[in-house]
């Protein structure tokens, strides 16, 4: 199959690469513990919708080069700012990638170690999915230095109990991986050092089931949640239908019931 993954030109802040049917984002400053400067936030966001603009890019994991998975804002861009709307302006921008992830067919798998604090934790909690290495420390830190993480708080809520959310965020203190993954933002921890290894095991079993079946489930996943229930019933049939009358379906039941399910290579080419 020709590979519509993007091309090798890419911002220098973020290293994108291809594995096969999993597409690989890697946040590459290393040097500032990945923290989200203008370019690895708009590099992120780019890169994410380009794998998922690619054909044969079935699931994308999201890990950060060196030391550290993302140590959140880069505060040394505050300086570069002066009113309330040039500031806003510049947030937006941090948390874009927040909202491509929930817009986006393709689930995204969150691979961390070293610190996920402030922005590094709100990615975290705004993949689909997450894996993080033992000894990974996680944290709402902003009060710290006189600011709030309130667009991580967005999907941090989502992801926690109010009150586990809240002693994140008012405490700023940090948890453990074990911690982690009890209070329900992860779903796996894996050895130190083997966290992308971990990630890349979850995501092709993701990609190895229908890719129509997990695109349009997952967009109507995100669309379902904040429905009330009876709504949520509702829209969720209609969306099943839809979804029987897909090839990946009638292939796919066929198969099943001839007692040869599909493997990951032979589902329908959308």
């Amino acid at each position: 199959m020709e590979s519509n993954a993007p091309p090798t030109s890419q911002p220098t802040a973020v290293e994108i690469s291809h594995d096969g049917r999993i597409g690989r984002i890697t946040l590459s400053r290393p040097d500032a513990m990945n923290t989200f400067s203008t370019e690895l936030a708009q590099g992120l966001d780019e890169a994410l919708r380009s794998l998922d603009d690619a054909s044969d890019v079935r699931a994308i994991v999201v890990d950060g080069a060196g030391e550290t998975f993302s140590a959140g804002i880069d505060l040394s861009e505050y300086r570069d700012h002066d009113t309330e709307a040039e500031y806003e302006e510049w947030v937006t921008l941090m948390e874009e990638p927040f909202h491509t992830v929930t817009e986006m067919q393709t689930p995204v798998i969150a691979a961390a170690h070293g610190h996920a604090a402030a922005n590094g934790i709100g990615l975290v909690a705004a993949c689909d999915l997450a894996v993080a290495a033992e000894g990974t420390k996680f944290g709402a830190t902003a009060p710290k230095v006189g600011l709030f993480c309130m667009g991580p708080a967005v999907p941090l809520m989502e992801s926690l109990t109010r009150k586990r959310c809240l002693e994140l965020l008012l405490t700023g203190d940090l948890i453990d991986a074990e911690t982690a993954l009890e209070w329900g933002l992860l779903n796996r921890v894996a050895p130190d050092g083997e966290h992308v290894t971990a990630a890349m095991e979850l995501a092709e079993t993701v990609a190895s089931k229908s890719p129509t079946a997990i695109g349009m489930g997952k967009t109507a996943f995100y669309e379902m949640v904040d429905r009330d229930y009876g709504e949520a019933l509702d829209y969720s049939n209609a969306r099943f239908a839809e979804l029987c009358a897909t090839d990946d379906a009638r292939d796919g039941i066929e198969a099943f019931l001839q007692g040869e399910p599909l493997s990951a290579d032979e589902w329908p080419e959308g």
